[in-house]
């Protein structure tokens, strides 16, 4: 007998099971509005949020892809998002599940900063 996981829950193996597109992309941007740190604070923010809130992953499976991202060269905060949203929510997706989570913070960075005399 073979059981599924619920809707929303990630598979024994550790994969995760599928979503829709505005889920990932209104995950992302949730953790774009009240996240704020540098990558390592942004991992955990996933971790907190995506792993054990919403069991996109298992433990040991994210853990995994952050050493693989850490050891690659980049920030590993984007790739581990860009993998979570390839794993959510397929191809389509992936690169632009970051970018909810960077544009509320990236808005202000055109903005010329201002010294007080």
């Amino acid at each position: 007998m073979s059981v599924e996981p619920a809707a929303g829950e990630s598979s024994p193996s550790g994969a995760a099971t599928s979503g829709s597109a505005f889920e990932v992309l209104a995950a992302f941007f949730k953790l774009g509005l009240t996240s704020f740190g540098g990558p390592v604070a942004h991992l955990g923010y996933f971790r907190a949020e995506l792993i054990e809130r919403r069991r996109w992953l298992d433990d040991n499976s994210y853990s995994d892809l952050v050493a693989l991202c850490q050891f690659l060269p980049g920030p590993a905060s984007s790739q581990v998002g860009i993998a979570l949203g390839l794993a959510r929510a397929g191809r389509p997706l992936s690169h632009s599940s970051c970018l909810p989570s960077a544009s509320p913070t990236g808005r202000n960075w055109h903005r010329p900063a201002r010294f007080a005399d």
